[in-house]
């Protein structure tokens, strides 16, 4: 019987956004040059499928923290309202 790995990798659900993507494109540099075993390979792809998720969702949260200024009439600030990005 093989052991499940967990769905999430503690490691990476600790990394900040910098170290995550640094080691994102670490990964994707040892698969760019083709020279990894075919098993490493798998195996650090699915690592960077981690990291790449870590980063969408830190993305994310900074994203829902940015607010925009409103403005009066007369162009005084007036408040917060949330960021629409799209």
């Amino acid at each position: 019987m093989t052991e499940e790995k967990p769905e999430t990798d503690p490691s990476i659900d600790a990394l900040p956004f910098e170290k995550a993507l640094e080691h994102l494109e670490e990964i994707v540099r040892k698969l760019e040059r083709g020279d990894v075993p075919l098993d490493e390979s798998v195996a650090i792809y699915e690592r960077g499928e981690a990291l790449k998720r870590r980063c969408e969702a830190l993305l994310k949260q900074a994203e829902a923290r940015i607010q925009r200024i409103t403005l009066t009439a007369d162009g005084r600030p007036d408040g917060v309202a949330p960021l629409d990005v799209s």
